[in-house]
């Protein structure tokens, strides 16, 4: 995911005070979560996250296909809704010997980073976050175990222009092995805590099935790279149809916890490179207020923010370069729809803070859409 984090203060630990105890959430699907969250899916190196992506939704009852970097589940109405989830999580790769790198700027060869992504921008910002942060590394096809060990340091090299990061326990490793960030579920009063992005979007996809969505849903790789929706639209150049009303589901970053609180769920009419369809971004905010959902449009968002740092001289953010704004401007027309998004905190961490509410807001609208959508048989 590549959004702007509305300027503010970020939270360092936005779980601190969040104590542990049950939710009313789906017992199913959080067992679903904890079970993904721990399978690796390192950018560029998600094939053994689709092996399992594979065997949750057969389980579920869909047909599932693989394509290059692209799983496709369809239940028994295919053409009836389309949803799209990104699967793969920051991590890093060895690069040479004892050598590690932030991979998605590897897998992407940063030709995709055009200056409005929230990478390039919080790249220096990040650097410090990861020091002490437990890894592990895996054969990217079977999931593999490959060792463990310890970040030491991280710095930015300025003649790659990538995070460089220092390991312990960690040289045997080849050039090309992906190194994951050990990751567990956290479940509060409050929210989910771990490395959701993608993970939590992608689960609530699978959970979908099992509440007998019949459509098609799409799970992307390589999206922090910037490369999936390059995947998604040859599959739509081979099999779509006219009229391909896609709806992307994703996390929106926010500042801190209590920023994200304010709203249970996150839309868009654009992004910095295209406009969404206004019809489907419609429906969406009519079916937040007749469910009695807090909503709000991130770009309106950003745009009035921007327009209070550029009233004080300080650089304005970007309005974010989304899967959806890519295939979009791409697709001459063939590929057209909007995004739903959860609000979240502690964007691209560990500690990555989604309310309760906005997930119960999220399931809830997901499955009102499925309810209410005519089959096209």
């Amino acid at each position: 995911m590549t959004e702007s984090v509305p300027p503010s203060r970020v939270d360092a630990n936005p779980e601190a005070h969040l104590p542990t105890i049950a939710t009313n959430l789906p017992s199913s699907l959080l067992e679903l979560l904890h079970i993904l969250i721990r399978s690796p899916s390192v950018v560029g190196a998600e094939h053994s996250f689709f092996r399992v992506l594979q065997r949750e939704l057969e389980e579920r009852g869909a047909q599932v296909t693989w394509y290059e970097g692209l799983l496709v589940a369809q239940g028994n109405k295919p053409d009836s809704l389309m949803f799209s989830a990104h699967i793969d999580r920051h991590g890093l790769v060895c690069t040479g010997p004892n050598e590690f790198q932030y991979a998605a700027f590897v897998a992407g060869a940063r030709s995709d980073l055009l200056g409005n992504s929230v990478d390039e921008q919080l790249m220096k910002k990040i650097v410090n976050r990861f020091s002490q942060e437990r890894v592990y590394a895996y054969e990217p096809w079977s999931g593999a175990y490959r060792g463990s060990g310890t970040i030491t340091s991280a710095h930015v090299c300025e003649y790659r222009n990538n995070l460089i990061f220092e390991l312990e326990n960690m040289s045997h490793l080849v050039a090309g092995t992906p190194v994951a960030f050990v990751d567990k579920l956290k479940v509060t009063d409050q929210a989910l805590v771990g490395q959701l992005d993608n993970v939590l979007t992608a689960a609530i996809l699978v959970y979908m099935f099992e509440q007998g969505f019949e459509g098609t849903a799409f799970f992307t790789a390589q999206e922090e790279a910037g490369k999936s929706w390059r995947y998604l639209l040859e599959w739509f150049r081979r099999f779509g149809g006219s009229t391909n009303q896609l709806l992307v589901v994703d996390t929106s970053p926010y500042p801190n916890f209590e920023a994200a609180c304010q709203q249970d769920l996150v839309l868009r009419n654009r992004d910095a490179n295209a406009v969404f369809n206004s019809e489907l971004t419609a429906r969406l905010r009519q079916l937040c207020e007749a469910r009695g959902w807090r909503y709000q449009f991130k770009d309106e968002y950003v745009v009035q923010l921007n327009a209070e740092l550029c009233a004080k001289g300080e650089s304005p953010h970007s309005l974010g370069s989304t899967e959806m704004g890519r295939i979009i401007a791409a697709s001459n027309g063939l590929v057209d729809g909007t995004t739903l998004q959860i609000p979240t905190s502690g964007y691209h961490t560990l500690s990555e803070t989604a309310p309760l509410t906005s997930v119960s807001a999220f399931l809830d609208l997901l499955l009102t859409l499925i309810n209410t959508t005519p089959s096209q048989e």
